[in-house]
């Protein structure tokens, strides 16, 4: 693949262009495998399975080429001010775009928290959808007792907070502190601080995610909180569970860039990668920051 160079307005500041990629066309053929396989999941179709594999394949593909790409034109001088804006543009409006998607699952807790139960309790008007539909239904929050248990039966226990929550707070917490200190090494263009500081970090994230394992292990085996407990088992796995997911994700990129920093590949002056990543890190510590206080304590 050839690159070429466009002048800017500024004579002293080329703006690189690359050529046209492929990497944008297998994403859409991935994406659109994955939406065939939701598509076949509901029907229980089991074509679903290979859609499915397929399209996870393509956009793993897809990400590692197009990742590896950008870091060759990195690592050979194709860059400058204007693009180095461009990427903290897309990065700012890509953690925008995941806020608005766990503000969606932290929109439909407050609701099923703060209206819907209230209402079908007989705490907020119209009272008689509490007499006509549940009667004998009290409102309550964690709800552990549905409007229906026959068909939706609660969960026996909630999860306490200051358990595995509050110490997963503080694991994470502390790999955002390491992940700061690594960056303020990598400014200083101490090499040892910067890999001691990443491989801490990865080493809570990791932490918090077997943590996270065996809480889900004992929500299922012991206190029958599952994502069939009603409206709060729903929403507790929905929301946890893709904030693990994210975490995970934030883990093989610090992975990533851990590798990086290994070979050298970034300078005091020039580690927008980094810096991706750290946003990316604390932009996870605080959604849980969030679930720690809206899911698990009040």
């Amino acid at each position: 693949m050839k690159n070429s160079t466009l002048k800017s307005n500024h004579p002293a500041l080329p703006y690189y262009l690359p050529a046209p990629s492929r990497w944008p066309f297998i994403g859409s053929i991935g994406l659109f495998f994955l939406a065939l396989s939701i598509a076949n999941f509901v029907h229980d179709n089991l074509i679903g399975h290979y859609f499915f594999f397929a399209g996870a394949l393509l956009i793993a593909y897809m990400l590692f080429g197009w990742f590896s790409t950008v870091i060759s034109e990195s690592m050979h001088g194709l860059y400058n001010q204007q693009l180095d804006r461009t990427f903290r543009w897309g990065m700012l409006w890509f953690i925008v775009s995941e806020i608005a998607f766990f503000g969606i699952f932290f929109g439909a807790l407050f609701y099923a928290r703060q209206f819907a139960v209230p209402v079908l309790g007989g705490d907020l008007p119209p009272i008689a959808t509490h007499d006509l539909l549940w009667p004998q239904f009290h409102a309550s929050w964690p709800l552990l007792k549905n409007p229906n248990p026959t068909t939706f039966p609660g969960a026996d226990a909630v999860i306490p907070a200051f358990g595995i929550p509050a110490l997963n707070t503080f694991l994470l917490l502390s790999s955002a502190a390491f992940v700061t200190w690594a960056h303020w090494g990598l400014t200083k263009n101490r090499r040892w601080q910067i890999n001691l500081g990443l491989a801490i970090t990865i080493l809570l994230g990791v932490t918090f995610l077997c943590l996270q394992a065996y809480e889900y292990t004992e929500a299922y085996t012991k206190l029958n909180l599952k994502l069939s407990s009603g409206i709060y088992g729903t929403t507790f796995f929905m929301l946890t569970g893709f904030h693990a997911a994210h975490v995970t994700i934030g883990l093989t990129m610090l992975t990533v860039i851990l590798v990086r920093c290994l070979k050298g590949h970034f300078q005091p002056h020039h580690h927008f990668g980094f810096e991706a990543v750290s946003w990316y890190w604390h932009f996870v510590d605080v959604v849980w920051l969030c679930l720690f206080v809206f899911v698990y304590w009040l």
